[in-house]
């Protein structure tokens, strides 16, 4: 340990500053490297060594892991689909169809789901390859170096925390309607109202509730988490059916024959953008593969 603490502070040697030189004549024309060349000294070169260097796996690792391997092909599929099939196909669809594209909605749906599927086999290729936990950024700090992997996970607990929190807001928000907005009312006379832009105009507790009691069930374990998840993921599949169903035996063909692109080919492609949001969550498979029984074979066959 003593060694590894004298080696974070001593100036870097000659050999680490012609690294940071065979780097620069790498990324640069002959006019950068030049000016880089100028300007390089050990504690540039220290600093991009830092900044590039990439995390070692041992391929006789990959097989062990210090989590408990429990999830099988099942139990990642219904993950998956209880992740992507969240608030997002019950809130986005709707404003999507009334205020960007229109009827052309199922395009937008369609191109989303192309961008989705793209995606999704990077993460299955990844995942396969190095069945870790971490996701992106383990993905990253293998493949790109130290600093893209800092910001990658970053991003990660940024999408996670606004996720989830906009996935309660969303169920609070539609649990106080099927109420009347009490909760709502309730809360605006007794505890007063947010004048903040960008917040919401009232503390909303039922939503940090709901937030509190998922993370209470995740802390039971994975593999009860997991039977939770399935309960649930086949209750809302039953639910997409039966809107689905419904909706297709009250179809007017008439809104499909006029005007099926009022927004515009920009409206298609901005509700694709906003349709993406519906498809997130199918990263939750490469980041629970370690805790998989067979990550390589489970993971690329889904």
């Amino acid at each position: 340990m003593k060694s590894v603490a004298r080696r974070t502070f001593v100036v870097p040697n000659f050999s680490e500053v012609a690294w940071a030189q065979i780097q620069i004549s790498k990324i640069c024309n002959s006019k950068q490297r030049q000016k880089l060349q100028r300007i390089a000294h050990p504690k540039m070169a220290y600093l991009v060594k830092r900044f590039t260097q990439k995390k070692l796996i041992d391929p006789k690792t990959l097989s062990r892991s210090e989590l408990s391997r429990c999830l099988s092909i099942f139990d990642l599929t219904a993950l998956g689909i209880g992740s992507t099939l969240g608030a997002g196909i019950y809130v986005l669809a709707g404003q999507v169809a009334r205020s960007i594209a229109g009827p052309s909605i199922v395009i937008s749906f369609f191109i989303a789901a192309v961008a989705s599927i793209l995606s999704g086999l990077c993460y299955a290729e990844f995942g396969a390859r190095v069945p870790k936990a971490g996701s992106a950024y383990v993905y990253s700090y293998v493949t790109m170096g130290e600093l893209c992997a800092f910001v990658i996970g970053w991003n990660l607990f940024l999408e996670y925390v606004i996720g989830a929190s906009s996935v309660a807001r969303a169920w609070s928000d539609y649990f106080d309607s099927v109420l009347n907005n009490r909760i709502r009312n309730y809360t605006l006379t007794h505890v007063g109202e947010f004048n903040a832009s960008g917040l919401a105009t009232y503390p909303d507790f039922f939503a940090l509730l709901l937030v509190l009691l998922v993370t209470l069930i995740l802390g039971v374990g994975v593999k009860n988490s997991s039977r939770f998840n399935n309960i649930f993921t086949g209750i809302n599949l039953v639910v997409i059916l039966f809107i689905t169903c419904v909706g297709m035996y009250f179809a007017k063909g008439e809104n499909w024959s006029r005007d099926f692109m009022p927004f515009g080919i920009s409206g298609v492609f901005s509700g694709a953008a906003t349709c993406f949001y519906a498809f997130v969550g199918f990263d939750v498979i490469a980041t629970t593969g370690e805790e998989a029984k067979n990550p390589s074979k489970a993971i690329r066959s889904l």
